[in-house]
């Protein structure tokens, strides 16, 4: 606890962006219920309104609610983040610690795999993974959660590695601990405070994947209110002077990506008190 006042009281940047992200975690969650209009609901009449105390996000070429919309899309936009970067942890946790610690042809196999997956641009594997699978949420999430993986996997392999040749490990070992009881209890514990601080960095990132993909037509599809399918629909009204079309989901993607960045090194900071100085 005095660590996290000890954060909150010298980095006020990042104590702001834990408030933020807090808020939008709350948003998520009541979203649907606050939202003033139907998200999807069209109205010819009121195409491209400006900003107004109706509609302070004013309203899109079909006459939706931006606001409504952006809200609407905090919900399935933190969702995918959130579960594609868990299910990436967890697996690349399990690999990385099976690989780090049993060493020989299991260290070969898996780490030729994320080789493969890293072969490739990961944006454009991504694509290609959403392209074969369809584009759902489900399939947005499978998409982004293969091409986190090998960060964690790698990451958990080599802190593996290199714990499980500590004094302690030994000792456990010659104890008769097995090995699954040597990783849950005396390995795993050490490595997932690096880890948890890498998937909050990630989770923005995922986001980003997930917004890309809408934006070039393979992520949610529409009239689904998602930042990045916003964006894309908002961006041929720049140049007309319709700015607001653009401007609020960009700016909402553009805040959570921030927030979640400054969390992580927030996080950063509390399991390294090297960092503080």
């Amino acid at each position: 606890m005095s660590d996290a006042r000890y954060i909150a009281s010298t980095n006020k940047l990042t104590f702001g962006a834990t408030l933020i992200l807090l808020a939008l975690v709350v948003l998520a969650v009541i979203g649907p219920a606050i939202a003033p209009y139907d998200p999807i609901a069209t109205d010819a009449a009121k195409t491209l309104l400006k900003p107004s105390w109706a509609h302070p996000f004013g309203t899109d070429a079909l006459g939706r609610d931006i606001l409504s919309r952006v809200i609407y899309a905090t919900r399935l936009d933190l969702g995918i983040a959130v579960g594609a970067v868990a299910v990436s942890f967890f697996i690349g946790l399990a690999l990385g610690s099976i690989a780090g610690y049993a060493g020989g042809w299991t260290d070969t196999i898996i780490g030729r795999l994320m080789d493969t997956i890293m072969a490739f641009p990961l944006f454009v594997l991504a694509m290609g993974i959403v392209a074969a699978l369809g584009n759902n949420v489900f399939n947005i999430m499978v998409a982004t959660a293969i091409i986190n993986l090998p960060f964690y996997t790698r990451f958990a392999r080599a802190e593996v590695n290199v714990i499980s040749k500590l004094t302690y490990v030994e000792a456990a070992r010659m104890g008769g601990n097995g090995s699954f009881r040597i990783l849950a209890s005396h390995i795993t514990p050490n490595i997932l405070p690096k880890m948890v601080v890498q998937a909050s960095l990630n989770l923005g990132w995922a986001i980003l994947n997930a917004a890309g993909l809408s934006f070039i037509g393979l992520g949610v599809r529409p009239p689904t209110p998602e930042w990045g399918i916003m964006v894309s629909e908002g961006a041929p009204y720049i140049f007309s002077g319709e700015w607001w079309t653009f401007v609020f989901p960009g700016l909402a993607l553009v805040i959570a990506v921030f927030c979640f960045n400054l969390v992580g090194d927030g996080l950063r900071d509390l399991i390294d008190p090297r960092a503080r100085t």
